[in-house]
């Protein structure tokens, strides 16, 4: 870890924390919620002694990064400006684009925004999500799921806030070692502490450190910068309307634990495996299921997942 590099750089109005280790063909890697660049630290230590240059930013509203307050700041097309804001201030070309949760939903919109900046993509535990242009997201969400659903829960702006920040560490302890599949519903009554138990002992690949550190941040921070994400959601919907239809061309492989709570949305396990989501991403070239892996997955199987991540973009 004392390899790892930090610098700030401007980029699309806001400034952004970046950490860094290696040198070699560039890899950026995209962190999902509530997590940090912290989330990336196996993969950047083990492919950058492989001769790869990782890239790992505190997203928009996350870490040491700016937060603009609204919400409407938040949409997919603004994420994908600070990133490549950024490349092209580390004067980067074309890169391996590496994503998680929501760094995977930000990935899938970089490679339909500008593929010509992407040499090959390796998303984790979120596929792609085709437009519908009868339905916003969050609408078709909660015809599916209903009010409860965590990211309908999270359409209220500070009720998630004070819930998530209640307990910080007590938060980081169930969200991370959480391995229940189901679809999470948070009812307004009992908030996100009354769904998942607090585990007990702490699986032998996330340490009171790591959760020490995520809490710690997120102290300083707060949450709204991530929740924005969700908050945008519809925002975003209705600014790609010109990509209906659209398919991601860059070459990709995907990876998700079998006990990922995405792989148990309605249909998800369908759409992934019996055609859909090869419709939409033609050039999708491995699809690797991992068994009794849940959804943080990079964190859970570093090494497994260091080693898919350079056995794919070593062909590039």
């Amino acid at each position: 870890m004392e390899k790892i590099e930090h610098s700030t750089v401007h980029t699309n109005g806001i400034n952004m924390h970046v950490a860094s280790v290696g040198t070699g063909p560039a890899i950026l890697f995209l962190h999902g919620f509530p997590e940090l660049w912290y989330s990336w630290r196996h993969q950047m230590i083990s492919l950058s002694s492989l001769g790869y240059r990782c890239i790992a930013p505190d997203l928009r509203g996350y870490g040491d990064t700016d937060a603009p307050p609204s919400p409407t700041s938040y949409t997919s097309l603004h994420i994908v400006g600070d990133l490549v804001g950024l490349i092209d201030h580390l004067v980067i070309e074309k890169l391996f684009l590496v994503g998680h949760d929501w760094g995977a939903m930000i990935a899938w919109y970089f490679c339909l925004f500008r593929p010509d900046r992407i040499k090959a993509l390796v998303n984790l535990s979120v596929p792609f999500f085709p437009r519908n242009p009868k339905i916003n997201f969050v609408d078709g969400f909660r015809a599916e799921l209903g009010d409860d659903f965590y990211i309908c829960r999270f359409q209220e702006p500070g009720e998630s806030e004070a819930d998530f920040s209640s307990d910080t560490v007590a938060v980081f302890r169930r969200i991370l070692a959480n391995r229940d599949p189901k679809p999470p519903l948070i009812p307004k009554e009992i908030g996100f502490r009354g769904v998942y138990e607090d585990p007990v002992a702490l699986p032998s690949w996330l340490t009171e450190d790591d959760i020490n550190h995520f809490a710690n941040k997120f102290n300083e921070t707060g949450f709204t910068g991530g929740l924005n994400y969700y908050r945008a959601l519809n925002l975003t919907w209705e600014l790609t309307a010109a990509w209906t239809g659209a398919r991601v061309q860059v070459p990709t492989k995907f990876i998700m634990g079998d006990l990922d709570l995405v792989y148990y949305f309605p249909g998800m396990k369908e759409y992934i495996l019996n055609g859909g989501f090869k419709r939409d991403v033609p050039l999708l070239q491995e699809l690797v299921i991992i068994e009794g892996a849940a959804h943080f997955i990079n964190q859970e199987k570093p090494d497994e997942i260091s080693s898919h991540i350079h056995h794919f973009i070593q062909k590039f």
